[in-house]
């Protein structure tokens, strides 16, 4: 593991859940019966898996969050922190329920589709004291938020500003209070339909340069693709007179030529600085960077649930010990794909030590 992220906390708010997953051969048609293949009950929510990816890397994540005290709720917990997530500002309600996700996992398609119940009553910034947010962004590096818990988040938000901690914001879609983080945010990573949704630009690299035009604080975005891999768009202050203006949509496709497909392993390729216009939109100044995801044989890929926030938990190491952007897109890729081998969301993250990653930890 890197020496320089021993012991760097990070600060995660926002969903956990119990996730009741069920394998089934092929997606059930509407009135039909069927039966699992395999099942399994596991932690899930995106900050609460982001975070124990964290871990599991190295790092000394804290969550916010909250669960009832009921069974699922106290299971959560315990999970968290037999991965060590640090629980000990999560919100427990003594009535009510702990959120739950029901996850079909399609083994024909290698899809999953989630159906969401929220824990009751929700978490309120009531349900954090303010010594409890003073103490758990004490020594933090980074604070992580994942949507959701949004006047929660707002708070948490505006404390670390305060601290000068930036923040990573995990934009998956459109949600209530969602612009007010994004604001404040200095790293955005999307999921694939969020750039088009936010900005209604007419294609995704227009809608990176216009996130970066809108959000003045965001030193870069990321949008994954899954099995397509990733883009980035990274932020440059290094704007010269010869530095050289380009429309976006064309530097995507010079890079997209030049991607290595015939690499199983992750790979980056990017631009140099450049003057980036998208038409009706505006112009500016940074470099686009094209990931490659690993390829994962269809024997292999057994569950694609959390492979986002696998990625995320990634980046969130990455910059804490501060990876080129190259490196960092490759690692988060190889850190998915490790999770894609096994059920759940959490059961394949790797540990720093797995010799998967000795390349990126040396």
């Amino acid at each position: 593991m890197s020496r320089a992220c021993e012991n760097t906390i990070v600060v995660g708010c926002g969903a956990v859940s119990v996730d009741l997953l069920a394998i089934v051969a092929a997606y059930p048609k509407p009135d039909e019966k069927i039966r699992t293949t395999s099942f399994k009950v596991q932690g899930g929510g995106n900050t609460g898996n982001a975070l124990t990816c964290a871990s599991r890397l190295g790092l000394k994540p804290r969550i916010i969050s909250k669960v009832a005290d009921d069974t699922q709720g106290r299971e959560l917990l315990r999970e968290l922190e037999a991965d060590g997530v640090d629980t000990s500002f999560m919100a427990v309600s003594l009535e009510g329920t702990s959120p739950f996700t029901y996850v079909i996992v399609d083994s024909q398609t290698k899809s999953r589709t989630c159906i969401h119940t929220p824990g009751y009553p929700p978490m309120k910034p009531v349900d954090l004291p303010k010594s409890s947010l003073l103490t758990a962004l004490n020594g933090a590096k980074i604070v992580y938020f994942d949507g959701r818990l949004h006047e929660t988040a707002l708070v948490v938000a505006h404390e670390a500003i305060k601290k000068n901690i930036p923040i990573l914001m995990d934009a998956e879609r459109l949600r209530e209070g969602l612009d007010d983080i994004l604001k404040l945010a200095d790293y955005v990573v999307c999921a694939a339909q969020f750039p088009q949704a936010w900005t209604e630009a007419s294609t995704v690299p227009k809608a990176l340069v216009c996130m970066l035009l809108r959000l003045s604080n965001i030193k870069f975005v990321i949008v994954t693709l899954g099995k397509d891999g990733c883009i980035m768009l990274e932020r440059s202050f290094n704007e010269g007179p010869s530095t050289e203006e380009m429309d976006v949509d064309q530097l995507l496709e010079s890079l997209e030529i030049r991607k290595n497909r015939s690499s199983h392993i992750p790979t980056c390729i990017s631009s140099s600085v450049t003057k980036l216009h998208a038409e009706g939109i505006g112009t500016v100044c940074g470099k686009l960077y094209v990931g490659t995801a690993e390829y994962v044989p269809p024997s292999e890929l057994i569950d694609t649930t959390g492979a986002g926030d696998a990625f995320i938990g990634s980046v969130l190491y990455a910059i804490c010990a501060n990876f080129t952007a190259e490196k960092m897109l490759c690692f988060a890729a190889t850190v998915a794909a490790s999770k894609c081998r096994a059920i759940g969301a959490r059961t394949g993250l790797p540990y720093h030590t797995d010799p998967r990653l000795a390349s990126f930890m040396n």
